[in-house]
């Protein structure tokens, strides 16, 4: 069509976009695997997808912003919070709460799209994004952080009857990187 004009969406519109649809590509990947598999089969691959993905989302995280690993824990969080206001944390889809104090962050979770898309979907259970973040904060921040041994501690969930999630995410140097400073 000679003389129109292509059709044009602005970045911030196509990081939108793009953000819901990977939101919508897990659920309905979720779903699928459900129908064919059953709820156990999809919560468990799911896991470990997701796992997986979290330390993919983690180190391009760090290559986009030029970066090999975090600096400490709280570059580490100010790391992860560029990541995720990418899929729309500052619209809303997800808030939280963080607190550090010397190797350990706090994190409370006050609103959570995966889970209120698991609601939505209205299967048997809708604790599969829960439990995906069972072990979900120490992927993304040993990912992070290499050189540090990373735990996670899950105190509470939102799909499990608590009015938001926490965790504490512990951050502690290794033995290695502990004897390469001496």
């Amino acid at each position: 069509m000679a003389g129109r004009k292509p059709y044009e969406i602005s970045s911030e519109l196509r990081a939108q976009v793009m953000a819901g649809l990977a939101l919508a590509w897990d659920g309905q990947w979720f779903l699928k695997v459900n129908d064919k598999y059953g709820w156990n089969a999809a919560a468990e691959i799911n896991i470990r997808t997701r796992h997986a993905f979290g330390r993919i989302e983690m180190r391009n995280t760090l290559l986009a912003l030029g970066k090999k690993k975090a600096d400490d824990l709280q570059d580490a969080l100010e790391v992860w919070q560029a990541y995720f206001r990418m899929f729309g944390a500052d619209r809303g889809v997800f808030a939280g709460d963080y607190a550090i104090e010397g190797d350990t962050l706090i994190v409370t979770v006050n609103k959570c799209a995966a889970w209120e898309g698991a609601k939505r979907a209205r299967l048997k259970k809708d604790v599969q994004a829960c439990l995906t973040c069972e072990n979900l904060w120490q992927v993304w921040f040993s990912a992070l952080m290499p050189d540090h041994e990373v735990s996670q501690e899950t105190i509470a969930r939102m799909g499990f009857g608590a009015p938001q999630c926490r965790f504490r995410v512990t951050a502690a140097i290794s033995e290695t990187q502990k004897k390469g400073q001496r």
